[in-house]
């Protein structure tokens, strides 16, 4: 009994002690700083095709990760035009350049990267399925963290087709 009411005296006094202690993790392997894998943030987008059709354009997108900074990112997307001569499908990849952290309240990027187009009654058109160069210069105004508003002119087909696109997008805090 008396061993009994010793510990726990012992447990009660050591516990005030205990809480001050700085809790060190293990030394483990660095993680690699040059990629990073993940899911980043999320937007959706509406606008206008101006080449030729003026086709309605929806679209999401999403950051897929960072490599070699947080600046740069990897941000794939997925587009449906409708309107015009029939209805436009792409899906694509591409490479994000933001110039000033996320932190700011105007952040400018500019981007490129390739595309898969199909369009409707795709087996008669000439030159469908594609792949397409991209390119993509805008900027997000933040509302409030984690949401901006999105103001992007997407460039489609190596300057052939020429999209303002405007949205909403999240980006998750770290």
């Amino acid at each position: 009994m008396r061993v009994c009411l010793a510990l726990l005296l012992s447990s009660i006094a050591a516990t005030p002690l205990l809480s001050q202690q700085e809790f060190q993790p293990p030394r483990g392997q660095a993680v690699n700083p040059r990629f990073r894998l993940g899911l980043f943030g999320f937007g959706v987008h509406g606008g206008i095709d101006f080449t030729g059709d003026d086709q309605l354009v929806l679209g999401t997108a999403v950051d897929l990760g960072d490599l070699y900074t947080d600046r740069l990112r990897m941000r794939a997307s997925g587009e449906l035009g409708r309107g015009g001569a029939g209805d436009t499908y792409v899906i694509g990849g591409e490479l994000v350049y933001r110039f000033v952290a996320d932190s700011v309240l105007a952040v400018p990027y500019v981007g490129a990267g390739g595309a898969l187009f199909s369009q409707e009654n795709c087996d008669s058109a000439p030159g469908c399925p594609g792949l397409w160069l991209q390119f993509a210069l805008g900027f997000e105004i933040k509302i409030r963290e984690p949401v901006s508003w999105l103001l992007e002119y997407h460039s489609e087909d190596a300057f052939r087709r020429h999209r303002l696109l405007v949205g909403l997008t999240t980006r998750r805090v770290r």
